[in-house]
């Protein structure tokens, strides 16, 4: 199983058919507090945790990204990975969650990094966007602390639930990112 650290008793984990009962738990547990960001936490079921696993691991042999488990202690605690890779362009984007009482600790922050860095450094990709609904000040914090460049507004970029929430787009640049930068 892929491993890779991300602090002090932190890493990011490939996601394995074995981690769908875990994942979905933590989906469970924060379903009123994820479903005010993702589309999909409402209606989050056990078989499409799996399902969503199965998808990520096509991905993977795809050559188009992966999705890895962020754990702290032996516990999933959420999740991170690449949407897409756009070869042609050079360029990919970083979707992430975690529980909400994990929030605060700088997971997310560590496990972003981890993931520009090798967009960057392993794919010599030239560009790394990140989305946040506008509102979601936690999330927002993550590409505004990794130096992200905050490049507009998209108004009702996604449905969630009734409604549709608008978004901040923040991207990185390969000449922009340096691995010598303050971690």
């Amino acid at each position: 199983m892929f491993s890779f650290p991300i602090g002090d008793r932190r890493c990011l984990r490939l996601l394995e058919e074995a981690d769908a009962e875990e994942l979905y738990e933590v989906v469970a547990a924060n379903r009123e507090y994820l479903a005010r960001w993702m589309p999909w936490a409402p209606a989050q079921t056990p078989e499409a945790t799996l399902e969503f696993i199965r998808r990520s691991r096509r991905q993977l042999a795809d050559n188009d990204g992966f999705q890895a488990a962020i754990v702290v202690d032996d516990q999933i605690v959420g999740q991170i990975g690449y949407h897409h890779l756009d070869w042609v362009n050079r360029s990919t984007s970083i979707g992430y969650w975690i529980a909400e009482q994990s929030q605060g600790r700088g997971a997310v922050t560590s496990a972003a990094r981890a993931l520009v860095d090798h967009a960057f450094g392993k794919w010599r990709l030239n560009r790394v966007e990140i989305r946040c609904g506008v509102g979601n000040s936690r999330s927002q914090a993550i590409p505004e602390r990794l130096g992200f460049t905050r490049e507009g507004l998209l108004r009702q970029a996604e449905r969630v639930g009734d409604g549709y929430v608008d978004h901040l787009l923040y991207a990185v640049l390969s000449s922009d990112w340096s691995q010598e930068r303050p971690r």
